[in-house]
């Protein structure tokens, strides 16, 4: 019945490690759905997996562009599906293990991402807004028109705000309204979909917390400097990740470095709530909350569950 299993959930809880039993489980491989990952020499911040993590499992879609370009959901669909079809085509599980939205919906579905129209005049204009507004209150105007995407981007998601509000503009339909119209075609793939989140919210936040502290031990400064020295600006979507802008801030000397963390910490935990309301927004979503973080015998135990129901509905 079910084509792919995609592990999805807020950041910070299991979904990187629980792919991996998985896959060992199902004779499977790691489809990426991370729209950081994808970029090279950004490690520390996205909390890439390490060969150590990745357990042997072979993993797609990482380091797969130049934190320089623009990558769009539509290119990822375009090159996860060619990956996710490699996989199947010899005989083996895709695992999909990420947390952004847009990536999973356009790969499963494969929506349609040129159907809705564009205007690159009204664009420009919509971008000096933005530019006017600041992020934070384009986004706030912006859940007005189209509270769905509004909860599913980032304020700092120039592009992908700015689209939104180009094709409300055009169409007086939201890009929802037209992300759902393409789900009333046939899925691309049938995905058997999970998501990770704990029972408790504060052991959410005080995980995430953590993890980001520590990602600057762990050599985030140094990974950011590195970066902007190669020329990847403060203007890129890569730049303008979780704790890569905080960091660029600081190095620029506009904050110190407490409140670069500080900011990071806040900025990953209102992240996670997006990601939550997307996710809670997804019927056929099945869930995993953990009671207690994760150790390898809750993580051993969860994957062998859904594996097991994995493949008495495929």
């Amino acid at each position: 019945m079910y084509d792919i299993l995609v592990i999805t959930g807020p950041t910070a809880t299991g979904k990187t490690a629980l792919g991996v039993e998985l896959a060992k489980l199902l004779d499977g491989e790691v489809v990426s759905a991370d729209s950081m990952q994808i970029y090279r020499g950004m490690d520390v911040g996205t909390a890439k997996p390490t060969a150590d993590e990745m357990g042997g499992v072979p993993h797609h879609m990482l380091d797969a562009a130049d934190p320089r370009e623009s990558f769009s959901a539509a290119k990822y669909a375009q090159m996860a599906g060619a990956c996710v079809d490699d996989i199947r085509a010899r005989g083996k599980v895709p695992v999909v293990v990420g947390g952004t939205g847009l990536y999973i919906d356009g790969l499963v579905r494969g929506t349609d991402y040129a159907a809705a129209p564009s205007d690159p005049a009204l664009r420009r204009t919509i971008e000096a807004q933005y530019d006017a507004l600041g992020g934070d209150a384009f986004r706030d105007k912006l859940s007005n028109l189209d509270p769905d995407r509004a909860a599913l981007l980032h304020p700092r998601d120039k592009k992908r705000l700015v689209r939104a509000w180009e094709v409300y503009a055009l169409t007086g339909k939201t890009i929802t309204w037209h992300d759902e119209q393409s789900k009333l075609a046939k899925p691309r793939y049938r995905a058997y979909t999970v998501a990770l989140d704990f029972a408790d919210r504060g052991m959410l936040y005080d995980r995430i917390d953590r993890r980001a502290r520590a990602m600057f031990g762990a050599g985030l400064v140094d990974e950011v400097r590195r970066l902007l020295d190669a020329g990847v600006g403060p203007e890129t979507t890569a730049m303008q990740a979780i704790g890569y802008k905080e960091v660029a801030a600081y190095l620029a000397g506009t904050c110190t470095l407490e409140e670069a963390v500080d900011a990071v910490c806040r900025a990953s935990r209102r992240y996670a709530k997006r990601q939550l309301t997307w996710l809670r927004s997804r019927p056929d979503i099945r869930w995993v909350r953990w009671e207690r973080e994760p150790d390898r015998q809750a993580l051993l135990a969860a994957a062998k569950d859904i594996a097991e129901n994995f493949v008495s509905t495929s």
